[in-house]
């Protein structure tokens, strides 16, 4: 199983296949409008103008499951990360990452690319992966690491 087989909820409800992305470099995050890591939305937005049109792609999956700060429905979150931070790039319907619940995708991520000391679970809000255009994780990054910070990581792969 590689990340092309899977599909994930759109904000709409519409199930999008990420083999839609095939070919891409892709920088997957768990999200969340309340956060003190939220105006990372902005670098997020940064990185997707910059190299958008070099086969880049953000994906972002807002995430309640750390200290209830996502607590609206899609529209809700869509329409905030628009207005506040004009966000042009995929932001999905609402999963959880951890626990029973988590979505299938974020199982996979934190298998193939451990925490620290080889801890699986995600810690909080704006944990980042990096997968190559070939499907593969490439790295993990806690929510501390700004998107700026990755910069460098991303144009090695584009």
């Amino acid at each position: 199983m590689g990340i092309f087989d899977f599909s994930v909820k759109a904000a709409n409800g519409e199930t999008k296949p990420l083999a839609d992305y095939a070919g891409k470099v892709l920088l997957i995050v768990n999200t969340a409008s309340k956060c003190g890591f939220t105006p990372q939305y902005a670098g997020l937005e940064a990185l997707h103008r910059d190299y958008g049109n070099r086969g880049f792609e953000v994906l972002a999956f807002p995430c309640n499951q750390f200290g209830a700060q996502e607590p609206g429905d899609a529209a809700e979150i869509a329409n905030f990360c628009s207005l506040t931070y004009d966000v042009s790039f995929p932001v999905f319907d609402k999963i959880d990452v951890n626990g029973d619940g988590a979505d299938p995708l974020f199982t996979w991520l934190k298998s193939e690319a451990p925490g620290l000391l080889g801890t699986q679970g995600i810690k909080w809000n704006f944990t980042k992966f990096i997968v190559d255009r070939s499907g593969k994780v490439v790295s993990r990054h806690a929510p501390t690491v700004k998107p700026e910070a990755l910069r460098a990581d991303i144009e090695a792969l584009l």
